[in-house]
């Protein structure tokens, strides 16, 4: 069965409220065996989490994973960080935009594709308080104009 299927299991609902996101790379991460049991559960907490590069390789920091009640004695940490498997070419170029033009990785969504747990981290920049009002007034003007539209349709 070769079909590609995709199951969302948590989203960073803060992460574009607080950051223009540019680019957007799917990488996967390094688990073990409870914590996979643990995020099939939906147990996963974006809260202040990020990624850096250290020595060539992406970490995620911060992400909190509860532990699996049903584990054995060697549960996992639940806020340890975590690597991120990237191409080395993907990793050069974030290094490149990080260090230039002061962008940041933040972790965007978690989901299963085929059998194997994806993030999608982002490439993106701090808004600052003025933007973050701009963004609310926009998408509150689109959401009148949508229910307007929809009154007469």
């Amino acid at each position: 069965m070769n079909a590609k299927y995709t199951k969302l299991i948590a989203t960073n609902k803060k992460a574009r409220h607080n950051y223009h996101i540019d680019d957007e790379y799917e990488a996967g991460i390094v688990l073990v065996g409870s914590e996979v049991k643990a995020i099939r559960e939906g147990r996963v907490s974006f809260k202040d989490s990020y990624a850096d590069i250290k020595r060539g390789e992406v970490f995620l920091r911060q992400l909190h994973i509860s532990p699996y009640a049903y584990a054995y004695n060697a549960n996992h940490e639940s806020m340890r960080t975590r690597k991120l498997l990237l191409h080395s070419h993907e990793i050069k170029k974030l290094v490149g935009k990080i260090k230039e033009q002061g962008y940041t990785l933040v972790p965007l969504k978690i989901y299963f594709k085929n059998d194997k747990i994806k993030v999608l981290i982002g490439l993106g920049k701090g808004k600052k308080l003025y933007d973050k009002r701009e963004s609310i007034k926009q998408r509150d003007v689109k959401r009148d104009m949508d229910r307007e539209r929809k009154k007469y349709s």
